[in-house]
């Protein structure tokens, strides 16, 4: 922890970025049993990055939809985490080991926030992994998008409608290893 971190509250957040596109997801239905819906599947390739962010403690989240996910993209979504964390606060942000989050030259990590890096190959660890899933089975799945702008907008749709069930985020990403002690 960095020595201008120290005697402040510490919050702990999670982060990951998913793609979401024309291709889409397929999920569970509810259906009559032995009949087999059909699900909408688009075959072209066009998509954008819901970059997000949770803090289950305090319920909130930042997120950003973006074109791509790059070092750009990610010092973007990194000055609206700090924006998000509470004043006076200090966030541990756990991240996993894209290469858009490395530390090397270009990451800017404002001072309100320490870099977590999770262990390769661990994406069980992120809860954020749940929070796209969730997104995807209740908003971003069986569709098709007309276009860019149609998965932009479903995205931000999405996003702000988990954003707004503040029991919802702390629900589905807090995790009994990952608690503050006071």
């Amino acid at each position: 922890m960095p020595a201008h971190a120290r005697g402040k509250p510490l919050e702990l957040w999670w982060q990951d970025e998913a793609r979401v596109g024309q291709q889409g997801t397929t999920t569970r239905m509810w259906a009559r049993r032995g009949s087999r819906p059909a699900a909408p599947r688009d075959q072209r390739y066009t998509w954008a990055y819901l970059f997000g962010a949770v803090c289950p403690a305090r319920g909130v989240g930042a997120g950003l939809v973006l074109p791509a996910a790059n070092t750009d993209a990610m010092n973007l979504h990194l000055a609206e985490i700090g924006a998000t964390v509470a004043p006076g606060a200090h966030a541990v942000l756990t991240i996993d080991g894209a290469g858009w989050h490395q530390t090397g030259g270009r990451l800017v990590v404002p001072p309100n926030i320490t870099l977590l890096h999770l262990p390769p190959y661990s994406p069980e660890l992120n809860p954020v992994e749940n929070v796209w899933a969730f997104l995807r089975s209740n908003k971003l799945s069986n569709r098709v998008f007309e276009s860019y702008d149609a998965i932009v907008d479903a995205c931000c749709d999405a996003w702000n409608w988990l954003i707004d069930q503040p029991e919802c985020i702390a629900t589905i990403a807090s995790r009994p290893y990952a608690q503050v002690s006071a």
